[in-house]
This record gives C-alpha cells, sequence and structure tokens, in this order.
C-alpha cells in the first residue's frame, strides 16, 4: 500500500534532515577542534628550541653546565630594585667626589668603556699608591658568589662600602665625611629621597652611607652582558661558527668546566691557585687573608670569563697580558696539562663569543650636580 505525504509532512522531514545535517557538521567541526586541541603542543613543548641534528649532542651537553644570563637584573628582597635607585646609582657610580682628593670613582678603577676594568695590573688610587691585586670587572658581578677576590664581600651592597673607606683606594676618612658631601648637594637630596622615600621620621634620612651603597648595587646589578653564547644556550645555535663551537667542545672536554660553569662562567666557588702545578708569581696567600685559616691558603675566587678576552691583564695580580699565555698558565696550575697552540686556540675562540654587549644606559655618562658653597672640598 503506497502511503501519500502531504505538503506539511514533506516539509517536515525535510526541516528533520536539515537539522540532522547541521547536528552532524557541527559534530563533526567539534571532533576536529578536539583532534587539534590534542594533537597542539603545550606552550613549554612549544617553547623549546628546535636544534639541528648536528648540533644536538654538543648543545644538550653545554645547556647541562652553562646558563644564559637573564634580561633583566635581580630585585633582592632586602634592596629592590627601582628606576630612581637605578639612576642615582650610576650618578655615584661616576661620582669623584666619594673620594678623598676629588679624583677618583668607581668608574676610575671599573671603567665601563673598557668592560668594567682598568686594563692596568693593579689600579692607581688615593695619593698615587697602588693596590696589590687586579681590578676584577664590574659587569655580570651581580652572579657571583661573593665580590672581592678573596670573597670578603658577601654581595654588591657590601663591596660598594669598602673601596671608598680604603685608604689605598678612595681615601675618605670615615662615613660622616662621604655623608656631608653629598647631603651637602640640592640634587643628591633629592634623589635620595626619591629612591628611598620610606624612611621613618625619625630616620638618619635618605642620605645615608647604607643607601649610597644600596643605589650603587641596584645601577651594578643593571650591567648584564649578553653576548653570543647566551644566544647559543637559548637555542640560537647558528649564533656560534664552526670553530667556536670546536672551541666550546675543546673547553668541556679539557676539564675547564670543573671550575668555569654556570651563568657567569665562573664566579660560583673557591679554588686554589697552583693546585696541581704551582703559580711562579705567587706571593698573595689569597682568601687566607680575608680569614686566617690555613686551608684558605692561595685559594681565590674563580673569576668570570664573560668578557675575558677585554679584562686583560689576567689572574689576581695581573701579571700575565696575553690570553694565550693564560690558558696554558691555567691548564698546567689548574690540571696538568700542557696545552697545544692549536687547542689554545680553539679555546680562544671560544673566549671571544662570551664577549658581550653593554645596556645602552650604561655606556652614556649621567650630569653630576654642581657642588655648593659649603660642600666639603677635596684634599690630598
Amino acid at each position: 500500500m503506497r502511503m501519500k505525504h502531504t505538503k506539511k509532512q514533506m516539509l517536515f522531514l525535510l526541516g528533520g534532515l536539515l537539522a540532522l545535517s547541521l547536528s552532524a557538521c557541527d559534530t563533526t567541526k567539534k571532533d576536529t577542534q578536539t583532534a587539534t586541541e590534542t594533537t597542539t603542543s603545550t606552550p613549554a613543548e612549544s617553547s623549546s628550541p628546535q636544534i639541528p641534528a648536528e648540533d644536538k649532542a654538543l648543545w644538550t651537553q653545554a645547556t647541562a653546565i652553562f646558563k644564559a644570563l637573564p634580561s633583566e637584573p635581580e630585585s633582592p628582597a632586602a634592596n629592590p630594585t627601582t628606576p630612581e635607585k637605578i639612576i642615582l646609582g650610576k650618578m655615584l657610580y661616576h661620582e669623584p667626589r666619594l673620594s678623598k682628593s676629588g679624583a677618583f670613582s668607581c668608574n676610575s678603577c671599573h671603567n665601563l668603556a673598557s668592560y668594567g676594568v682598568d686594563n692596568r695590573p693593579t689600579s692607581i688610587g688615593h695619593g698615587f699608591q697602588t693596590g696589590v691585586r687586579n681590578s676584577p670587572t664590574v659587569l655580570n658581578a651581580d652572579y657571583q658568589l661573593s665580590q672581592f677576590w678573596d670573597g670578603r664581600a658577601a654581595d654588591l651592597e657590601e663591596q660598594a662600602e669598602g673601596p671608598i673607606l680604603n685608604p689605598v683606594e678612595m681615601g675618605m676618612p670615615d662615613e660622616d665625611t662621604v655623608i656631608k658631601r653629598l647631603a651637602s648637594i640640592p640634587e643628591y637630596q633629592e634623589a635620595f629621597t626619591k629612591a628611598f622615600p620610606d624612611n621613618s621620621p625619625d630616620s638618619e634620612g635618605p642620605v645615608t652611607y647604607k643607601n649610597m651603597a644600596k643605589a650603587i648595587a641596584t645601577f651594578e646589578r643593571t650591567l648584564i652582558t649578553p653576548a653570543p653564547f647566551d644566544k647559543y644556550l637559548t637555542g640560537d645555535t647558528a649564533a656560534l661558527s664552526t670553530e667556536e663551537k670546536a672551541g666550546l667542545q675543546q673547553f668541556i672536554a679539557q676539564g675547564c668546566t670543573a671550575c668555569h660553569s654556570g651563568q657567569n662562567i665562573g664566579g660560583a666557588l673557591y679554588q686554589k691557585f697552583g693546585l696541581i702545578n704551582a703559580y711562579e708569581h705567587q706571593q698573595d696567600t689569597g682568601r687566607f687573608e680575608a680569614t686566617g685559616e690555613e686551608k684558605d691558603k692561595y685559594f681565590f675566587k674563580v673569576p668570570t670569563l664573560r668578557n675575558i678576552a677585554k679584562t686583560y691583564p689576567y689572574f689576581h695580580d695581573g701579571k700575565v697580558w696575553d690570553l694565550s699565555e693564560a690558558v696554558k698558565i691555567m691548564s698546567k696550575t689548574q690540571m696538568g696539562k700542557d696545552l697545544s697552540d692549536q687547542e689554545t686556540q680553539e679555546i680562544i675562540s671560544f673566549l671571544n663569543t662570551l664577549t658581550g654587549e653593554l645596556p645602552i644606559e650604561a655606556r652614556t655618562l649621567p650630569t653630576l650636580p654642581a657642588s655648593q658653597a659649603d660642600t666639603p672640598r677635596p684634599s690630598l
């Protein structure tokens, strides 16, 4: 028996079929979307660098030993980093009136135009006296376990307090003399107030010796110098040439990373200079002078190798001017190995990739305020 459909029934049937079709399409779309979401990599996976197969082994080895520099400075809880502190710290870093003679600033020994050093065996200070140790670079100094060759300062704040009162360096007799000079200058009063606004009403006020050191330390934390090697570590393996990669491999294979590793390629431990064979110029007893403990004789903080091609002369005494000679001496004294000229040159090729670039702000000089009628005068 043939069934007859009314026009209304036919329209209802077509509407149902259309609904089913749209539902099927929507289901397919959702399924496709779900499948896409399932196969899409997580943020962590998608951020992982794609390393060429020929570089994978060395890059994996290197990233297990070294770490790239951060793009922003640290902000310690005891001395938070602020723009106002950085501005004040930069002024104070270049301020010669922090010295008794008015002739020396932090920049005198740690010249930012020459990668944070003065390129002298030992620096000239008050009365043209010379120190007994080479001035280490201030660049990337925050990424070390301590400051000074013997580690006698725990951090940048403590380090900044020392040279100003050292009779051989900046020669100021006491903290009060320093603060009298700074406090006599209205622009410094204003800059300290902006940098340290939270002083209680019964405190000494913002212009204090501790705050001076905090401001200098804050500026120094900004002196970060990312280099080609940092690009390599973050996945851009083309940042290093074939020769430089061979140098990295040589550096690792020779055992240099026993001391020179981590974020700063050094600066993370103390080591005896002359561990296997004695250093021929050794007179300085190193960390022993700070601790008085026999076990610390001839131990020094391992220096950073960042910007090493620019921070000659080398070692705590500044006796060695040539980087090739320095590399060979380190291999002989610390590992008992005589490197060939080729091995040495390969290592230097890698060390050159550690030369970074200063932030733009650190490459410009601040304008310092004028002394006032009551500003204590410099004296010899």
